[in-house]
C-alpha cells in the first residue's frame, strides 16, 4: 500500500500532524509527500509534485482550502483531515489524537469507504479552467459595483439579473458559499448545478437547480465592465466585460475516504440543518423540557 501525505505548510498544527503521520504509518506502507509538505517537513521521504502523486489515498491536512486545492490537484482518493477552523469536508477531527490515529490505522487496514461527488468544469473562450468540488463563482472585480448577468441553460436564455454576482455550485458546494446566498442544501448524492446570485438587486435569493447533463453559462452583459471568475476559492481569473463562462458536469469527479458516510450526521455536527436535534430513541413527548 502506498500513502501520500500533503499538509497546508503555513498551520504549524497541520504541519505537525503530517510529521505524526509519517511517524504512525511507519514502514506498514510506502509514503509520499507532496513537495509543499517535504520542505516544512526537513525530511529524506519521497515527494512529489502534488498534480503528480500517485498513491493509494491521500492524507490531506489543513481546512476545506487544503482539501480543495488538493482536489484540484489529483484523482487520488482523499482523506480530509482538520486542522483549520471549520473544515466542513473534513472527515478526521486533527484535535482529538485518538481520532487521528484511529483513521489512520483504518487507512492502513483498508478499514473504509470511497464517496464519489460529483465536480464542474467549465471554460472561458476555450480556456478550461481547473475542475470545481465546490462552485464556479462569477463575481463584479470592483468592490459595491454591481454587474448585470444573462444566465443561460443548454445555450438558450433564460433571464438576467443585476447583482454582486452569480454561484454556479456542486452539491457538495450547496453546503458552502451557496449556503450563505439562501440557497438548498442538496444530498450529495443527487447529481445537480446549483445557480445562486449574490446580493441581487430589486429580487429576492432565490435559487434554480438545474439537470447536471445541462450546461449553464453566465455572461457579464456589460462591455468594459470586468468580473473575476473563482473555482473553489483558489486564485482568480480575469472576466472581461461581454466575455461567458460556461459550466457542465465534470467527467471527473471528487472521491473522499470516509469512515462515517452519514451525510446528514455531518451537517448536525456542523450545525448547519435547518432542523431541531433528533428526539433520543425511547423519549417521549412528556420528556421534552417545555416553555414557561
Amino acid at each position: 500500500m502506498k500513502i501520500g501525505i500533503t499538509a497546508n505548510p503555513q498551520k504549524p498544527k497541520a504541519v505537525e500532524l503530517a510529521r505524526q503521520a509519517v511517524a504512525r504509518v511507519g514502514d506498514k506502507a510506502d509514503v509520499v509527500v507532496s513537495e509543499e509538505t517535504a520542505s516544512v517537513l526537513g525530511t529524506g521521504l519521497p515527494s512529489s509534485p502534488l498534480e503528480a502523486l500517485t498513491a493509494d489515498a491521500l492524507i490531506a491536512i489543513g481546512g476545506d482550502g487544503t482539501f480543495l486545492y488538493a482536489l484540484q490537484q489529483t484523482t487520488v482518493p482523499l482523506l480530509p483531515v482538520n486542522a483549520g477552523t471549520f473544515g466542513f469536508l473534513a472527515e478526521v477531527d486533527g484535535g482529538s489524537e485518538q481520532a487521528f490515529t484511529s483513521a489512520i490505522d483504518r487507512l492502513l487496514r483498508g478499514d473504509y469507504l470511497l464517496e464519489s461527488r460529483m465536480k464542474l468544469a467549465s471554460h472561458v473562450a476555450g480556456t478550461h479552467l481547473p475542475d470545481a468540488t465546490n462552485e464556479v463563482v462569477v463575481h463584479t472585480s470592483q468592490v459595491a459595483k454591481m454587474r448585470r448577468f444573462e444566465i443561460a441553460v443548454s445555450g438558450e436564455p433564460v433571464g438576467e439579473l443585476r447583482a454582486d454576482g452569480v454561484i454556479l455550485g456542486t452539491p457538495t458546494g450547496s453546503t458552502s458559499y451557496a449556503l450563505s446566498a439562501m440557497g438548498p442544501i442538496v444530498d450529495p448524492g443527487v447529481p445537480a448545478i446549483v445557480i445562486a446570485a449574490l446580493a441581487p438587486f430589486r429580487a429576492s435569493p432565490r435559487t434554480v437547480v438545474v439537470d447536471p447533463l445541462k450546461t449553464v453559462t453566465v455572461r457579464l452583459m456589460d462591455p468594459g465592465k470586468e468580473g473575476v471568475l473563482v473555482v473553489d476559492g483558489q486564485g482568480e481569473h480575469p472576466l472581461p466585460g461581454g466575455e461567458s463562462v460556461t459550466v457542465y458536469r465534470s467527467t471527473r469527479q471528487a472521491t473522499f475516504v470516509r469512515f462515517h458516510p452519514h451525510f446528514f450526521d455531518r451537517l448536525r455536527g456542523k450545525k448547519i440543518l435547518p432542523w431541531t436535534d433528533v428526539e433520543p430513541r425511547g423519549a417521549s413527548h412528556a420528556d421534552l423540557p417545555t416553555s414557561t
